[in-house]
């Protein structure tokens, strides 16, 4: 018994898989081929197009269209009638068909503002965030925060999604996350993780090794 859900408005083709859990809403359309993770979240109006590859945990919001040669890893948010391309000198005249395609890949966490258009023949790196509006002409960078027309790296990101704010410390520059307390430093300029900040569930599973019947906040940390 399949465990997902499917408005009785949307049109499934033959040949296509869909994980556990995921829920796809009125008016939506998955072609031949498609495969789509676990979890996974499909707004009203959307298309996925044949062969597209979808992750685990996606969220795409309405009026999607998911075109063949895009592929979206885990985690990745689809704001509302954002635009992916496949083709970069398409003509009703001389269709290229498959062969003519070209490949996007949205990696894992990333984040695509509503109304942003993806050009394709691109990477958006993990935890990017591509804002409202923004329109992608190039690779992006994971952490990156890309806004305007055509899109420019104006900041850096968390993994949480907050943006970073710069500071200096003893001379050099780390980027903190006001929100989880993450810290983040730019190596080969690229930015890597310093500190993991610390969460409420990690100070729980600190303490409970310490002590299996530990109380935080009134619950039992075991």
């Amino acid at each position: 018994m399949s465990n997902y859900y499917i408005s009785s408005t949307s049109i499934i083709d033959g040949n296509v898989t869909i994980g556990d859990n995921t829920k796809i809403w009125h008016f939506c359309h998955i072609q031949s081929g498609a495969v789509i993770g676990a979890g996974c979240s499909f707004g009203q109006n959307v298309n996925v197009s044949n062969n597209v590859r979808i992750g685990n945990g996606v969220k795409v919001q309405n009026n999607v269209s998911i075109y063949e040669g895009v592929e979206l890893e885990d985690y990745v948010f689809c704001g509302p009638s954002m635009v992916f391309t496949n083709d970069l000198t398409p003509r009703a005249r001389f269709p290229k068909g498959h062969a003519g395609y070209r490949k996007t890949l949205i990696k894992h966490d990333a984040t695509l503002g509503a109304n942003s258009t993806i050009v394709c023949g691109h990477t958006v790196g993990e935890y990017a965030t591509v804002a409202a509006g923004a329109v992608v002409t190039k690779n992006v960078k994971a952490h990156a925060l890309m806004a305007g027309v055509p899109a420019k790296q104006i900041g850096w990101v968390c993994e949480c999604g907050q943006v970073l704010k710069e500071e200096r410390e003893q001379g050099a520059i780390i980027y903190k996350c006001p929100d989880c307390g993450k810290e983040y430093e730019l190596i080969d300029n690229s930015l890597k993780i310093r500190w993991g900040g610390v969460s409420q569930n990690s100070k729980i599973i600190q303490i409970a090794f310490a002590s299996p019947n530990a109380i935080i906040d009134g619950r039992c940390a075991a």
